[in-house]
């Protein structure tokens, strides 16, 4: 599959405090289903990446990323 969200399999999410998605579509027994390809660099330059079946989920999990890893450092 070709993505313009990586080179040489490294995410070109770059920027920290940035995020970048794109759709793509897979087979599932033999249906036509869409997915969302999601990376989002954090402000201390950490890589979270997901797929998801929307945007809105993908940021739902992200959310649920931070809380984590900001609970993590107390």
């Amino acid at each position: 599959m070709a993505t313009r969200m990586t080179a040489n399999g490294v995410s070109t999410t770059t920027a920290p405090g940035t995020e970048q998605y794109e759709t793509f579509y897979s087979a599932l027994r033999g249906k036509r289903i869409s997915r969302v390809m999601y990376d989002y660099r954090d402000t201390d330059n950490e890589l979270f990446s997901c797929v998801a079946p929307t945007l809105e989920e993908c940021r739902r999990k992200r959310d649920e990323w931070l809380k984590a890893k900001i609970g993590g450092s107390k």
